[in-house]
């Protein structure tokens, strides 16, 4: 298979919509940093997968809406960005944004950490804040 972006699902029936156009914005945000995308799967799954994910890889025992494993070099992203559709729902419902947005900005947030953005500190949690906002006043979908 050519290089791109593609989506699975584990554990989950859901499934991503609108998978061209998303392809096409995700496209977007990678050459707007100048960078060159390689592969990146996006699997949707449920809590209880990524939790097991997160204690195995990450020795992290709670729950999380992303994780991100970056297997780029140089000037190319590559990586998998593993969401729960479990967390991101609730937190939709929380937040007061629909699903459809709050899937779309924790699938951008992974693909800003492929291109180097951290969320470790405020001032970066903001700064990621800031271009997750920006993107999503891009998507045309």
């Amino acid at each position: 298979m050519a290089n791109g972006i593609r989506f699975y699902s584990q554990e989950t029936k859901y499934q991503i919509r609108m998978r061209g156009a998303l392809r096409t914005w995700l496209e977007r945000v990678v050459t707007d940093h100048g960078k060159q995308l390689q592969d990146i799967s996006i699997v949707v799954c449920s809590d209880e997968y990524l939790l097991s994910v997160n204690r195995q890889y990450l020795n992290h025992d709670y729950f999380t809406d992303v994780i991100t494993f970056d297997y780029g070099e140089g000037e190319t992203i590559s990586g998998d960005i593993l969401l729960s559709i479990d967390r991101i729902r609730d937190n939709a419902k929380s937040l007061g944004q629909s699903l459809k947005t709050e899937l779309h900005r924790v699938i951008v947030h992974g693909i800003l950490h492929l291109l180097g953005y951290s969320d470790k500190t405020q001032d970066e949690q903001v700064a990621m804040r800031a271009k997750e906002d920006y993107y999503l006043t891009l998507r045309e979908f």
